[in-house]
């Protein structure tokens, strides 16, 4: 950005405030606030020009101007281009006040001493372009203060030109825009996050289906081979590799907040002291670890096993930030009502805050940590913070991360605190025993995963009515047969999906056990009337039978 000639210079000469032919008289004093401009003008159009006619008693109006530009609560700028670097030459109070620099700092300097090291390059050479083309140009740029404190500002430029087409100023105009834009980010990066995670768990979904596949036939061919003979070792790795592929797809869908997840009654405390020598062996021997847990900590309502794992991969990335070694310190604190944590921004919270000492993170870093794929360690999944993300979410919580290059980086995962006592022992069922006449309804769309279900349970002894859609599901009810068991999909298309069907098999046969199955779960209802019990996929021979065994009648043991 430029402006204009010195006040000296300038003296006498025509300067037009309103774009209309009339102008005003520059006091002659030699001061800066003598320059007169025209915000009101159209900056693209050529009338919009400066000039000059000695009239009496004008020049009180012009300081009439001077003053509401010196009093506006719009920070303005004129710089000066026939001056070399095109100085500053007036500056009003509020801008002194959005840039925090003093008067006589700002004086005969170029306006770029207010960039710094993450101002946009193509917004300056855009700046740039039009100062050199002597037209107006409005851009939002990153700022710095005197303080060296980063704002976003709305910056318009246009030139002033005398009555001869001379340009003689640059005048700017800026805005605060730092909170509007944070939101609009923020807005974005959800925006973002929730479309990856729709895209993330209806692949997760798909897949899972072919891993039931994959894995189911593995094990009924190892069963086969009774264990044993020269296949049996292939057989046995790809089974461990479709497992892995499995562990995936539930990472995948913990980042989606799509993961099923049993949440129990717990002392955060408890959980980590518990975990503490698994902390100590994952960190290794160059890290040492702390722990400095609130007496007294409330108690909060999460799945152990997935907190376990998202703890875990905090410290493993706080483990690879420490090559030679650190200190990496988990504290527990209650935070009382701050933030979203739970429904009620009011309620208590109860925090776990890992600590390291590490490379940290640079901005630009810490704004895509939580992204999947991500990842700055080289190869490897880049899921590890966004399962975190998914984990924390999903358990009505938030995560924050803070992080410094050179200083380390703090993560902390923040929960709402659970008021109710443990109803555990309400939702636990009688466990009960098989019958060898039992007849199971299995419903599920995917061809494959009905047949593959079908041998598990029949190779048990059971005897398996199978359908392909909730709808002939119900008529199969309908019909009479004896059912003692469904076994059905919760992601089926069509008109009636696997929880609609639970309620009409409820409704027809109430008392009659469902066991539900899903590789994809955006929300278990919270009260359908009764517990659901669920099995995920993919899921193996042995953990089916085994449920199935649990919930039967116990007239069928």
């Amino acid at each position: 950005m430029a402006t204009g000639s010195t006040p000296e210079e300038n003296a006498g000469k025509p300067l037009d405030i309103q774009g209309d032919g009339q102008s005003v008289g520059v006091p002659a004093s030699g001061e800066v606030e003598g320059s007169a401009f025209n915000p009101l003008g159209n900056p693209g159009e050529k009338h919009w020009q400066a000039g000059y006619i000695e009239e009496p008693g004008l020049e009180e109006r012009g300081n009439i101007f001077f003053a509401a530009v010196e009093m506006t609560r719009m920070p303005m700028v004129v710089t000066d281009p026939r001056q070399a670097d095109n100085p500053i030459v007036f500056t009003n109070r509020a801008f002194l006040d959005l840039t925090q620099y003093e008067e006589t700092d700002l004086i005969g300097r170029n306006c770029r001493l207010l960039q710094g090291p993450q101002t946009n390059p193509d917004t300056v050479a855009e700046l740039r372009a039009a100062l050199a083309e002597r037209r107006a140009v409005a851009v939002d740029i990153l700022n710095y203060k005197a303080d060296g404190t980063p704002f976003w500002n709305a910056l318009y430029i246009g030139p002033i030109f005398d009555k001869d087409g001379e340009l003689l100023y640059f005048f700017a105009s800026q805005m605060d825009i730092t909170e509007r834009r944070a939101s609009e980010q923020s807005s974005l990066q959800a925006q973002k996050m929730e479309a990856i995670g729709q895209l993330t768990a209806g692949m997760a979904h798909d897949f899972n289906n072919l891993l039931q596949v994959i894995n189911g036939n593995l094990e009924l061919a190892l069963l086969a081979l009774n264990n044993t003979g020269g296949a049996a070792e292939p057989i046995r790795r790809a089974q461990r590799a479709a497992m892995k592929a499995g562990k995936l797809t539930q990472q995948l869908l913990t980042f989606a907040r799509k993961q099923r997840l049993e949440p129990k009654r717990v002392n955060l405390n408890a959980l980590l002291v518990e975990f503490s020598e698994l902390l100590v062996r994952t960190l290794g021997d160059r890290v040492d670890l702390q722990l400095d847990l609130k007496p007294g900590l409330p108690s909060c309502k999460l799945d152990p096993t997935h907190f376990e794992m998202a703890l875990l991969n905090v410290l493993i990335n706080a483990r690879d930030a420490m090559p030679n070694g650190g200190r990496v310190r988990v504290s527990t604190a209650v935070l009382a009502g701050s933030g979203p944590a739970a429904n009620d921004p009011g309620a208590a919270q109860v925090a776990v805050c890992i600590a390291d000492e590490g490379e940290g993170m640079a901005p630009e870093v810490m704004q895509r940590a939580t992204e999947p794929f991500f990842t700055t360690k080289g190869p490897g999944t880049g899921l590890g913070l966004a399962m975190v993300h998914g984990f924390v979410q999903q358990s009505r919580g938030r995560l924050e991360i803070d992080s410094t290059p050179g200083r380390g980086t703090t993560v902390r995962m923040v929960f709402p605190v659970d008021g109710a006592g443990d109803a555990s022992a309400q939702e636990q069922d009688e466990a009960a025993r098989e019958s060898a006449r039992a007849r199971i309804l299995v419903v599920e769309d995917n061809e494959d995963v009905r047949e593959l279900a079908e041998t598990m349970l029949e190779s048990a002894g059971y005897a398996v009515v199978s359908a392909p859609s909730g709808e002939q599901a119900l008529t199969v009810l309908d019909e009479g047969a004896a059912i003692d068991l469904v076994f059905t999909d919760v992601m089926m298309p069509g008109g009636m999906n696997g929880l609609q069907l639970a309620d009409q098999v409820r409704a027809r046969r109430p008392g009659t056990p469902i066991l539900v199955t899903t590789g994809y779960m955006d929300e278990l209802p919270a009260a359908r009337g009764q517990r659901l019990d669920v099995l995920g996929k993919p899921y193996r021979q042995e953990d089916l039978l085994a449920r199935v065994r649990a919930i039967l009648p116990a007239s069928h043991g």
